[in-house]
């Protein structure tokens, strides 16, 4: 099923979640389109379909990833997607956002402030200056190349972290121009906003080169 329009997304989204949460998507929404005034957090154009390209498109990655999982790291965050979207929506999950650029910063601290995410942090900085630390998930949209995303976020990875990386239409390429012994550990599942798009499903630890 591939959901093409905002009144689909919607629905697909409620589904899963309470009305409350609803709610606070929905401020998410109105607050994406005023700020967008100020600053290019997103491109305009997607602006009409906030809930096809934004709400829907973080959410689905909650199908690949169980309710019981340990931090989750969001790469880049830039706007807060998916980050954002997973903090409203899973409560219970701890979710660290990592994004270096100021205005950006100051964006995602008006949100969380704005609706009440007290399971939602920021990092402001370059992810090569995070501390180390284990994720549970590890997420990342429109971060960086395959290789570089998984040399810099390695050390963030064990055994048990899922990997979600929304690629868009270069997501099978990606993954097959990887080396034999990572490209074993990833997968692309359709993505379901859009017919061209893949997102890289993996989970294990990445290996760094000694």
């Amino acid at each position: 099923m591939i959901l093409t329009d905002e009144t689909a997304a919607r629905a697909y989204v409620a589904q899963s979640t309470k009305p409350d949460v609803m709610v606070k998507l929905e401020m998410l929404c109105h607050a994406l389109r005023d700020e967008n005034e100020q600053q290019n957090l997103v491109a305009k154009r997607t602006l009409e379909e906030t809930w096809l390209r934004h709400i829907a498109d973080s959410a689905q990655l909650l199908e690949y990833v169980p309710r019981e999982t340990g931090d989750w790291l969001d790469l880049g965050t830039g706007a807060g997607f998916p980050g954002l979207v997973i903090a409203i929506m899973r409560p219970d999950t701890n979710v660290i956002l990592i994004e270096s650029r100021k205005r950006r910063i100051e964006w995602l601290a008006s949100q969380i402030s704005v609706l009440d995410l007290s399971n939602c942090t920021i990092l402001g900085q370059r992810l090569e200056l995070v501390e180390t630390r284990n994720a549970g998930c590890i997420s990342a949209r429109a971060f960086a190349p395959l290789p570089k995303l998984l040399r810099l976020a390695a050390r963030f990875s064990t055994s048990d972290t899922h990997w979600l990386l929304p690629k868009g239409r270069s997501a099978a390429q990606e993954v097959a121009e990887l080396p034999a012994k990572r490209r074993t550990m990833f997968h692309v599942e359709q993505s379901l906003t859009d017919e061209d798009a893949g997102i890289i499903v993996g989970k294990g630890k990445v290996e760094t080169h000694k």
